[in-house]
């Protein structure tokens, strides 16, 4: 009965792991398209503060 429950501990801690893991690269793939959308925004401000349309 105690290596049964072993196996169950184990692969609910795998399970956990890979959650955590994809959420993790799913959040750098968000923080990415995040940074790239501020950083054209911030051009758009420098060139309308320069006056390039």
């Amino acid at each position: 009965m105690q290596r049964w429950s072993r196996h169950i501990v184990l692969g609910c801690i795998s399970i956990f792991a890979l959650t955590l893991m994809s959420a993790a690269l799913t959040g750098c793939n968000t923080v990415e398209g995040v940074g790239k959308d501020v950083k054209a925004a911030g051009g758009a401000l420098e060139d309308a503060a320069d006056g390039d349309d």
